[in-house]
């Protein structure tokens, strides 16, 4: 294993995501929820789909769709719909914030329905760790914006895409599950434009932004698959955190945002427990 690779790619995962959430923040003034996800969605399973091909994978295999399967790409749509709700709704500093929480919720999950062991002492940081997502959000305070629920399922959505991830056989390959996670993502996109409808042309400017939202997330997608096969997973699974420091920075200097004290005391509660967790999970399997 070469760590020091690994928490390269990682990092350069992190800065990808966060890169393409800031240009997919700036299309939402301007075109509908559903086109951009729908446009995101298709876009990305091309891509991940024809590298499938090319790697002689078979795209459409009925023996794919076992319930593990079907449960991910339920999950996946559930994730990506909210994430992109919550990113035309609130801040990119307060939604990558509450996001932080997916690590935590990964273990929680496990526990609860993969019969994971989890110490007592990890129960405390999840605990801890979900007070922080509360003070985030703050729930019925003055500082309480209700579409911060869209962030919270898409941090729930995630979760569930990353628990059913683990009860998918090793044989299919990610190329194909991040395939079709997007192809589900764009029907769910198009389902939502229906309804909503308000689909236009992007200009020149819009094309850009939707190109570019679209490469560094790929190139994210690329890289955090990376990270996982040349380091060890709990030592580069920390540096998932990375991400919030790069959103914050790109907020700051992109859409002028300025994060509350309270955001970051909970930030920073989140992170700090969801390290220990991860800490915790290693001492536990040493």
């Amino acid at each position: 294993m070469d760590n020091l690779k690994g928490m390269g790619w990682m990092t350069l995962a992190m800065l990808g995501f966060a890169l393409g959430d800031t240009f997919v923040k700036l299309t939402l003034g301007a075109l509908p929820v559903g086109q951009v996800i729908a446009v995101f969605g298709f876009g990305g399973a091309l891509v991940f789909g024809a590298w499938a091909v090319l790697k002689g994978e078979k795209f459409f295999d009925r023996n794919l769709f076992t319930l593990p399967f079907v449960l991910r790409l339920v999950s996946e749509v559930v994730g990506t719909t909210s994430f992109i709700i919550a990113l035309a709704s609130i801040e990119l500093s307060l939604l990558s914030a509450i996001i932080q929480a997916n690590p935590l919720l990964v273990t929680l999950g496990a526990a609860v329905f993969l019969g994971a062991t989890v110490g007592w002492r990890r129960w405390v940081a999840i605990l801890i760790g979900l007070v922080g997502v509360l003070i985030i959000v703050r729930p019925g305070l003055a500082g309480f914006d209700v579409n911060s629920l869209w962030a919270l399922g898409a941090a729930i959505g995630l979760t569930g895409r990353d628990l059913t991830t683990r009860a998918i056989s090793r044989d299919v390959s990610t190329l194909l599950l991040a395939a079709w996670g997007f192809v589900a993502a764009g029907v769910s996109g198009v389902i939502l434009l229906l309804v909503t409808g308000g689909a236009t042309l992007p200009d020149g400017l819009l094309t850009l932004q939707l190109t570019g939202a679209l490469i560094f997330t790929l190139v994210a997608y690329y890289s955090v698959t990376a990270a996982m096969r040349v380091g060890d997973i709990p030592i580069v699974t920390p540096f998932r955190y990375t991400r919030l420091v790069f959103a914050l920075i790109l907020a700051f200097f992109v859409f002028g945002e300025r994060p509350d004290m309270w955001t970051l005391i909970g930030a920073a509660i989140v992170i700090a427990t969801g390290l220990y967790t991860l800490w915790r999970e290693r001492v536990a399997a040493a």
